[in-house]
């Protein structure tokens, strides 16, 4: 997590029990194990964050998608973090715990350890003296060739026909009813806005995009290749008020 500090965090601060200022400055004290991400509760600063965004969306400076990213990203590997904390690990058992203190225990222990030792010294030993020994892997001569009874013997042509019938018959065939088929990839929507961008001419708004749209899964891939033209940095999205209308302008 060395690169969280190239997307600036803004001016956005927090006021905690055990932190108090930046909250770029805590993420990464909690990344460099400085500050206990278990005392840190990611709710609190998740709603402080909500309404901070508000209120930055309703001045002038508008929202700053890069910083909510960022956001995002610190929150989510917050959470990843304190989960791990959080939940019981396994601890392995020495020789201590599972003896106790009885001493019974320990001479039963002692016993079937001698046991072992002298069963592995046995095998160690049989396979030492078996190493000499091959096994001869050579059939009978071909003058007893005529003692092999004939497979073919009791074989008649409706076995055949039964086994010919097995092997030749079609596989059944699979039922994919169940699977949604794929007929609109991010692929193909990304060439349909780059198309309706053209001919628009200029900006065009996530609604006009989208227009052309029959079902809403082909409005939802649209959405999405828009989304991956931005990350590419083909395109620039525009959005005035929170729930707004999303303004697209492709990059000359």
């Amino acid at each position: 997590m060395s690169d969280t500090g190239a997307v600036p965090s803004g001016s956005f601060a927090v006021d905690l029990p055990v932190f108090t200022g930046p909250f770029r400055l805590l993420a990464e004290l909690i990344l460099e194990q400085k500050v206990d991400v278990c005392d840190i509760a990611v709710a609190t600063i998740t709603d402080r964050y909500v309404a901070y965004a508000k209120e930055a969306a309703e001045e002038a400076e508008g929202w700053n998608l890069e910083e909510a990213t960022w956001f995002l990203a610190i929150c989510a590997t917050l959470l990843e973090l304190k989960v791990g904390r959080l939940m019981p690990r396994h601890t392995q058992q020495d020789e201590e715990d599972l003896l106790g203190a009885s001493p019974d225990l320990a001479f039963a222990r002692n016993i079937e350890l001698a046991a072992f030792r002298r069963v592995a010294v046995e095998l160690a030993r049989r396979l030492e003296d078996e190493a000499g020994f091959f096994a001869r892997d050579v059939g009978p001569g071909p003058e007893f060739s005529h003692l092999y009874p004939d497979p073919m013997q009791t074989i008649v042509a409706e076995d055949l026909a039964r086994v010919a019938a097995q092997l030749l018959r079609p596989p059944p065939t699979l039922d994919l009813s169940h699977v949604t088929p794929i007929r609109y990839s991010v692929e193909d929507a990304m060439t349909a806005v780059s198309e309706r961008m053209a001919g628009f001419g200029g900006p065009a708004s996530f609604r006009d995009l989208v227009a052309d749209c029959a079902d809403r899964i082909h409005v939802v891939v649209r959405f999405l290749a828009i989304l991956e033209l931005y990350r590419e940095g083909k395109v620039e999205l525009q959005q005035g008020p929170t729930f707004g209308e999303i303004e697209v302008e492709w990059n000359a």
